[in-house]
């Protein structure tokens, strides 16, 4: 099977959910593996000078040493052309592999690639590999980790993230893109992927509600603020959903907050930030008495955001 590569150059995505107006914008630009980006009549030299992020996505469960040469040497010409291009390896397809041999997969390639950059005397080179499968969250987390290296105010997200949750008994936090469920930005503590994907399900879940019992914004403009707290035995109850004027206000209409608490006394917290993003973390049992002050740092914390994107820094305005 030939290898895939993928570029983001700049943004033209169309949001899932109409509400939510992305502020991750990037354009994607497929490169099929049968093509070949070294024949004199394609422009490949035009294209990496203008890439953040190549993506190379090697089949793990089929034979790859010729995806290897290739990717040396899509490598060694792009370096060239564009050093600041960071290359990232998805090692696909590893659901079908057992824990042991998808590490040594992962092993193998690593120490292949590392030995031909070394024989390449290529140096300085940014390269990543991550472990990826379409049958679980794995290739949301990679991608997450992908475009937190184009957003330029990553440690500073980070940073007011790391604040939010040290002053609120917030366990942890991310700052989602809705649309996608990427998150931009997570505090400084290791991420679980377990915890990853409850936050993201998460997502899904608030903004159905959402849509539920909000058909539209003329209509919920007229409406006083609700809450529905739908309780189940067997599966977390849905604590509350706000919808309507409150803190959480946000240019493209009412905020959506949303919560729920877990069978292990943790309880998840949603609430909706600027353009797209949502704040979604897991509060500690007692943290949850004091989810006024929670809610009050939560909006200092999407005022710092407004601050930061008060200018897009992917669409930054000409000086």
């Amino acid at each position: 099977m030939q290898p895939l590569e993928t570029l983001y150059i700049e943004s033209t995505a169309k949001p899932t959910y109409e509400r939510f107006d992305s502020l991750v914008n990037f354009a994607v630009q497929e490169l099929p593996g049968q093509l070949d980006m070294f024949e004199p009549s394609y422009d490949s030299e035009r294209i990496f000078a203008q890439v953040g992020s190549l993506i190379y996505v090697i089949d793990s469960q089929d034979e790859y040493l010729y995806a290897l040469q290739n990717l040396q040497q899509i490598i060694e010409y792009a370096f060239k052309i564009n050093p600041a291009i960071n290359f990232e390896v998805l090692i696909h397809k590893v659901d079908g592999l057992s824990d042991d041999f998808r590490l040594d997969t992962q092993r193998d390639i690593m120490q292949r690639v590392t030995d031909e950059l070394v024989d390449a005397n290529l140096e300085g080179v940014n390269i990543a590999f991550h472990l990826t499968s379409i049958f679980d969250h794995s290739i949301y987390e990679a991608f997450s980790r992908i475009i937190q290296k184009l957003v330029p105010e990553l440690p500073v997200l980070e940073n007011l993230l790391d604040i939010l949750c040290q002053h609120s008994g917030i366990e942890k936090a991310f700052l989602f893109d809705v649309n996608s469920k990427i998150y931009l930005a997570t505090d400084s503590s290791p991420v679980d992927v377990e915890t990853y994907q409850v936050c993201s399900d998460f997502i899904d879940v608030a903004v159905d509600l959402d849509l539920l019992y909000k058909p539209s914004y003329t209509q919920q403009q007229q409406q006083p603020q609700t809450q529905q707290t739908p309780e189940s035995n067997n599966s977390p109850g849905l604590a509350a959903v706000t919808n309507g004027s409150g803190p959480s206000q946000t240019p493209e209409g009412p905020g959506l907050k949303c919560t729920s608490k877990l069978h292990n006394g943790m309880v998840l917290y949603l609430s909706q930030m600027i353009r797209g993003l949502a704040l979604v973390g897991m509060i500690r049992s007692e943290g949850v008495q004091k989810m006024t002050l929670v809610d009050y740092n939560v909006e200092i914390f999407r005022q710092g955001l407004t601050r930061v994107y008060a200018e897009d820094p992917l669409h930054p305005h000409p000086a």
